[in-house]
């Protein structure tokens, strides 16, 4: 269901803006995944988030396809569970750059990313679902 854009119960302008700028830092992490390793999985995650996070922004929230990603993107997150999060993030801060030294890291970089896409999803899933229940 998409709502109407003359709806009155409209959202305050903090989600709007909240929305706008995950929509716009989702492009960014589409672009930066062009030279992944594996882009034709990414790229479109990215802008499936984006394309959400933009009709959100717009006040028009499809909860069939907001439900349906936010749950793909949290089931898919499992297959990238981290082994060792705070031996990554010691050896993300030491190495003071963003090259890919370890498998383990590119893993628990798409975990993630993934929680990031499932959380920002599922925030626009819970706005578009409460203003059907206002209306």
């Amino acid at each position: 269901m998409v709502l109407n854009p003359k709806n009155t119960n409209t959202m305050k302008k903090g989600w709007i803006i909240f929305f706008a700028l995950w929509a716009l830092l989702f492009l960014l992490f589409a672009f930066w995944q062009i030279n992944d390793p594996d882009p034709e999985w990414w790229v479109p995650a990215y802008i499936g988030g984006a394309m959400v996070c933009g009709l959100a922004a717009m006040n028009r929230f499809p909860l069939q396809i907001i439900a349906a990603l936010a749950i793909t993107y949290l089931v898919c997150s499992f297959f990238f569970w981290p082994q060792e999060i705070f031996s990554w993030a010691s050896q993300e801060v030491e190495q003071k750059d963003l090259t890919m030294k370890t498998p383990a890291m590119e893993n628990n970089r798409e975990f993630f990313g993934l929680i990031v896409l499932a959380a920002v999803t599922g925030l626009a899933f819970w706005q578009g679902r409460k203003q059907i229940l206002v209306k």
